[in-house]
Formats: structure tokens, sequence, C-alpha cells
């Protein structure tokens, strides 16, 4: 399956999003994004872009409110969803089940279909709340990895650890982009 939907929620490091969107287009994946609404503040607070200015990162953009979108429902196959930056509340949509948005119910779609969701879970520190529901989606077939840097491939710019966790990120769904491994660097 050559579709993946990206998440971008209202957690800081939205740069991750825009990294996978660049990352998936470069490797031929078609790619399915949802924004949402506190994500478009961040991405002007952190980037000073605009969600017109991911236009041309993505193949097919959703409004967050578009429940009748076709990633709404399981019949659309895609490869699942990867949600970064990933915000507390959208994790709790998703253990819970309780989703309100079109990016929540896109990841509920594809966890009830058994495709991979892969979370960048961003918040620290936690407090055992966070660590329950991290465990309930995890027990639900959701994959929940905190982007934390690798510094083994001796980054020299921000860019080069965002790339790196993204890189890892689509790993988890079987994809090979090119980067620095453990065990190819000295």
């Amino acid at each position: 399956m050559n579709k993946i939907i990206v998440g971008i929620t209202g957690a800081t490091g939205v740069e991750y999003g825009l990294k996978a969107l660049e990352l998936l287009g470069r490797c031929g994946v078609e790619t399915h994004l949802i924004v949402s609404t506190s994500a478009e503040r961040v991405l002007e607070l952190e980037l000073r872009k605009s969600r017109a200015d991911l236009r041309s990162l993505a193949d097919r953009i959703y409004d967050t409110h578009d429940i009748g979108a076709p990633i709404a429902s399981g019949s659309y196959k895609t490869a699942g969803m990867l949600i970064a930056p990933c915000t507390v509340k959208t994790l709790s949509e998703i253990a819970t089940g309780v989703t309100s948005t079109l990016l929540t119910r896109a990841a509920d779609v594809s966890l009830k279909e058994r495709r991979r969701v892969v979370l960048l879970f961003r918040e620290t520190p936690l407090h055992l709340g966070h660590i329950r529901t991290m465990a309930a989606v995890t027990e639900m077939g959701a994959v929940v990895m905190p982007p934390v840097p690798s510094f083994y491939t001796r980054p020299s710019s921000v860019n080069d650890i965002v790339s790196h966790t993204v890189v890892r990120a689509l790993d988890l769904f079987g994809l090979d982009c090119d980067m620095p491994r453990w065990g190819s660097t000295d």
C-alpha cells in the first residue's frame, strides 16, 4: 500500500510532520494530510508558515472537520497513519475511541483495520495518566514513539536530528529511507 495518512497536531515540533511529508514524497508515497486547528497556530509560531504553505508537500489535504473524507472509512486503503507531532489530547482521543475530528477518526479507523499507527508523542515530563494512555494505545496496536534524538549519527543541525527521527518512524511502515544506521558510522 503506497498511501500514508499524516496528521500534524498542535504540539511543539511541527517540523517532524513537514519532514515526514518531504521524505514520503521523495519515496513516492501518496500522502493524505490532516492539520489540526492548534497545529495551524503552532506552524505559524514555530516556522512562520501557514496551512497554505503545506499544499505543495501533500498529495491531499483534508479539513479536520471533514468527517465524510475518504480516509474516515476503513474501505479506503492506506498503509496507516503517522501523527507527528502528537498531542496529549490526540493520544487520549485515540486511546478512548472517542474521536472528535477527522484526525483522530482516521487514527481510529487505521487501528480498527489493523493498520500501522505511529504517534510521535510530544510531552514531557510524564504523569501517570500519560503513561496509562500510552499503554492503552499500545495495547490497541499503535506505536508510541517519542521523538528522542540519536547522537551516534553525529548530527550537525536540527534538521539532521529531525530527519533521523522521521526516518526511524518511517522504518516502522517498512519504508527504507537513506540515512546513517547504527554500525555504519565511525
